[in-house]
């Protein structure tokens, strides 16, 4: 290591500029979905009866831990701490040198985020086996797109979990650019549970 992974540099400078992008991609999203919303109320007041909302906040829940898995592997990978130093049920601290090291709780987190995932494409296949498809109405086309793309950015931020895990695997020695690695990607993992937390509450809850 050749200084904390915290240290500003391209790298991480060029994620925040690239989440901030985001943000203005999901704010377009989030303006068409109370657009078509204001000018279809009746439309709503039906079509969010299909919607489980105690399923919908399980899943919400997942992705949310999720992010304090995420977050524990980023303390380990700024102090230089790949892989776990003991058995596997050994978690030790987060905070400390011993127990389980990036890796473990990036695996950790890539697990409840596929579950996730899981857990979205099962509500879409319920939901159109009842009748609420993409091409149905614009309540239809609206809740696909929304949480559709959400879902997209969750599935890049998994293949980002993947890569990072397996540059743990091969190479030598864990260096300070692996290191960054892992911390921008933790940027992007809370950015996009962030928008979901958003979506949860506009879609499921202001119903």
């Amino acid at each position: 290591m050749h200084g904390p992974a915290t240290r500003p540099n391209m790298t991480a400078v060029g994620t925040m500029v690239w989440l901030s992008s985001e943000i203005m991609f999901f704010a377009g999203l989030f303006a068409m979905y109370f657009t078509i919303r204001a000018v279809s109320p009746d439309l709503w007041a039906e079509r969010t009866d299909y919607l489980d909302v105690t399923f919908a906040s399980i899943n919400t829940t997942i992705l949310v831990i999720s992010s304090v898995w995420c977050q524990f592997g980023v303390w380990k990978a700024e102090r230089g701490i790949p892989s776990r130093t003991g058995r596997l049920w050994q978690i030790g601290n987060p905070l400390g040198a011993n127990g389980w090291g990036m890796r473990e709780w990036y695996i950790l987190t890539y697990v409840f985020g596929a579950t996730f995932i899981a857990g979205q494409v099962w509500e879409y296949a319920t939901l159109t086996s009842e009748g609420l498809t993409p091409t149905a109405d614009s309540y239809g086309s609206v809740f696909y797109i929304t949480t559709g793309f959400h879902g997209l950015h969750v599935t890049g931020g998994l293949l980002a979990f993947l890569l990072i895990v397996a540059r743990s695997y091969v190479a030598k020695r864990y260096t300070h650019a692996q290191a960054t690695g892992a911390v921008v990607t933790s940027y992007y993992w809370h950015f996009v549970d962030v928008v979901w937390i958003a979506l949860f509450f506009v879609i499921y809850v202001l119903r």
